[in-house]
């Protein structure tokens, strides 16, 4: 079930300066709890970007505890062989559609909830991140940062919202990042991109609650995924600075994105470090401005811009 697409895998943000964990290595097997199977277990998810990176891992994770599962995602080699795995897979089908064009995920939607009937759950993880200098971006960079990140989530909750109401427990997560509450140097169109998305799942929150919907934003560090590898490109010195620590798996921040939505926590932040980084950047925002501009005028002392 393929057409024209256009949605590419995520990344999720910068790890910073002093972590070096990751929640499970890439070959570890992931458990969920038993509450969280059950409420998984035959419930419809809509997931975008689920070919590749942290969309894939959330796919395969949602199907291990029973989803039936609906994934968007670009017309490329990777939804080409999710597509061949979905023909011996009855609670998989795959959609292409450009998150960024809102008739094709409407028509992708409505071919899903005519397969596999209401949609109880969306996902949205479709991203991009171009990295650079300010004064190197375009215009383009930032309409498609918006377009993708911001309206390619929109355009997936908007036609489902009529079951998500309708249902019971129904769920909405979406992935933002923690560069939308830490902004770092080289992140000019993704940041405020990925500011925009946190800030609208807190008015759906407030909205959809009395509703029975909850929805929850996900914010990580550096994930590893072929978007971030992609970054290497364009990605300044001062930006490897202060993403310098290793990333965590996609598989880590699937777990904890299906752990926290089943339980309608309205935040999940994957590692112990993140969370931190988190905390700080409300109660002691000049401390982490301080250290993060140390951390730059050291790179631009040996490099400079």
């Amino acid at each position: 079930m393929t057409g024209r697409a256009g949605a590419s895998p995520d990344h999720a943000g910068p790890q910073l300066f002093w972590s070096r964990e990751s929640l499970s290595p890439p070959d570890a097997r992931l458990t969920l709890p038993a509450d969280v199977v059950c409420y998984w277990r035959d419930r419809h998810v809509v997931i975008t970007g689920g070919t590749s990176g942290i969309g894939l891992a959330v796919a395969e994770l949602a199907l291990s505890a029973g989803a039936t599962v609906s994934v968007l995602a670009l017309e490329d080699t990777g939804l080409e062989r999710l597509s061949a795995f979905a023909e011996s897979e009855p609670r998989l089908t795959v959609f292409a559609a450009d998150v960024t064009n809102r008739a094709q995920v409407d028509a992708a939607v409505a071919k899903a909830r005519a397969h596999h009937g209401d949609i109880g759950a969306v996902i949205a993880c479709a991203g991009i991140a171009r990295p650079d200098y300010f004064d190197r971006l375009t215009d383009a960079d930032f309409v498609r940062h918006m377009a993708v990140n911001y309206f390619g989530a929109l355009h997936v909750i908007q036609p489902a919202l009529p079951d998500l109401r309708s249902g019971y427990r129904s769920s909405i997560t979406v992935i933002s990042s923690l560069a939308a509450v830490l902004p770092c140097f080289g992140y000019g169109a993704y940041s405020p991109s990925k500011s925009a998305v946190r800030t609208l799942c807190e008015v759906l929150r407030q909205e959809l609650k009395p509703k029975g919907v909850t929805v929850t934003v996900v914010m990580p560090p550096d994930v590893d995924t072929p978007q971030l590898a992609a970054e290497a490109a364009t990605k300044p010195a001062e930006l490897r600075a202060l993403s310098s620590s290793a990333p965590i798996t996609a598989n880590a921040v699937a777990e904890a994105l299906l752990i926290g939505a089943a339980r309608g926590r309205a935040a999940v932040v994957p590692t112990r470090s993140g969370r931190l980084m988190h905390w700080l950047s409300a109660v002691a925002p000049r401390l982490l401005a301080w250290i993060m501009d140390r951390t730059i005028s050291r790179v631009q002392r040996r490099n400079p811009y």
